[in-house]
């Protein structure tokens, strides 16, 4: 059974960083495409960051910028986001994203393999 399951959310002040994990199981995504999606309550889902399945080349959307990292290990299945000087409209549940054709794409409807999210709250 191919699955992914994200850990690391939770509630942190404003300020603050939280280190979210996505762990990749029932075949190796080495070569996939692995980013991370967003989705606020009433919101649609929203692009996060996008790392290539070599780890070189990164994409981020313009709200998270300069403050969040994704990073891989492809030896351990598991992509990360390291999300620094949280602010409250960070608030939402985080999904990881697997696209196996390894293409390069910030839409969602390109990726086939989801996590079933974890809530990050930022309090003001």
């Amino acid at each position: 059974q191919v699955q992914l399951v994200e850990s690391g959310g939770g509630l942190v002040q404003a300020g603050g960083s939280l280190r979210l994990s996505c762990a990749a199981s029932g075949r190796t995504f080495s070569r996939d495409t692995m980013a991370w999606f967003r989705q606020a309550p009433g919101k649609e889902r929203e692009f996060v960051a996008t790392m290539d399945w070599r780890g070189g080349n990164t994409y981020y959307a313009d709200s998270v910028k300069g403050r969040f990292t994704i990073s891989r290990d492809n030896a351990k299945n598991t992509v990360y986001l390291q999300m620094n000087s949280l602010k409250p409209e960070d608030t939402a549940v985080y999904y990881c994203a697997a696209d196996s054709t390894g293409g390069w794409s910030w839409s969602p409807y390109t990726y086939d393999y989801w996590g079933q999210g974890t809530q990050v709250t930022v309090s003001a």
